[in-house]
């Protein structure tokens, strides 16, 4: 064995990420429905979902000293895919070798005992999937999820895995780093968590929504004090309200015939008035003509005798 077998060459940080690159461009045109893990900064985790995936894993003392192996791979991008479903995560990471290594983790799903208590000792405390999703809710809500023995993170009794590369280790560097992806496709969509151990979000708020709806339902219920049944308005106002009518209604007709015989006498008025103006006009008119006809017709000459 030489000495480049035994000590392999040293990759730089940005040899590796340029390597990575190259190989989801390929991947890409081949599977356009490929979902790699790409990190915005060097943190790998920034919500409280993908914090709380994270933290759970570098808890247990089995999984604390060999995780930190993929901390690299998933910061230069290495993860070229990773699909979570229910119990399932696949994934395919970049490796030393030209092709990627396919990598499988079983997750045994959340036990229906387990999630119907949680969903219990959370009752009232969220009322909407939003505060849920941005991870805003009370402390007491987040030790619950994250109880050791009874919350919704997985344990490693719970988690099963495999990588297609020629490593002897327990877990590789390329579990590692699939592991940590999960942790930032949590801060992308913490639904996916749900969906992974098999429970529905809006179980948590279930019971928040009903309380809310029942107490919408009863607030419409309620008569305001300013409106008067219809019944209790006919009966006090009845009376009233009829006589008030008939007078309203006499008034109106004696309006309209006062009304009527004014708009008569205008016409009329109005009539006679047009009526005279015209006579005037007419006699005006003949006497003027009277006159230019006499002063343009020549006087008559006196007949002398014979």
């Amino acid at each position: 064995m030489s000495y480049w077998d035994r000590f392999p060459r040293y990759v730089s940080v940005a040899e590796k990420k340029a390597k990575a690159a190259k190989k989801l461009k390929q991947l890409s045109k081949k599977n356009p429905n490929l979902k790699p893990v790409i990190l915005q900064g060097t943190a790998i985790a920034c919500t409280w979902w993908g914090k709380a995936w994270n933290r759970n894993l570098e808890r247990y003392a089995d999984y604390h000293n060999r995780i930190g192996r993929g901390r690299s791979y998933v910061r230069h991008g290495a993860v070229l895919d990773l699909q979570i479903d229910s119990g399932e995560v696949l994934a395919s990471v970049q490796g030393s070798q030209s092709s990627p290594y396919s990598v499988v983790i079983s997750i045994k799903t959340l036990k229906k005992d387990i999630w119907q208590t949680i969903i219990n000792q959370c009752q009232g405390m969220l009322e909407s999937l939003r505060e849920l999703i941005n991870g805003s809710f009370p402390k007491t809500m987040a030790e619950i999820f994250t109880h050791k023995d009874s919350g919704m993170f997985p344990s490693p009794k719970e988690i099963k895995f495999s990588c297609s590369c020629p490593d002897w280790a327990g877990m590789c560097k390329h579990v590692a780093a699939a592991l940590y992806g999960i942790g930032a496709r949590l801060d992308e969509s913490p639904a996916l968590f749900f969906k992974m151990r098999n429970v529905e979000m809006g179980e948590l708020i279930g019971q928040a929504i009903s309380e809310h709806k029942q107490k919408l339902l009863a607030l419409a219920s309620k008569k305001s004090s300013r409106i008067i049944e219809e019944a209790n308005l006919s009966q006090t106002f009845g009376i009233e309200l009829e006589h008030d009518l008939e007078v309203s209604s006499s008034v109106s007709s004696e309006s309209a015939v006062s009304i009527s015989s004014r708009n008569t006498r205008k016409t009329a008025t109005s009539a006679k008035g047009r009526s005279s103006a015209k006579d005037t006009l007419r006699k005006k008119g003949a006497r003027k003509t009277k006159k230019v006809l006499a002063k343009n017709t020549p006087p008559k000459r006196k007949r002398r005798g014979l």
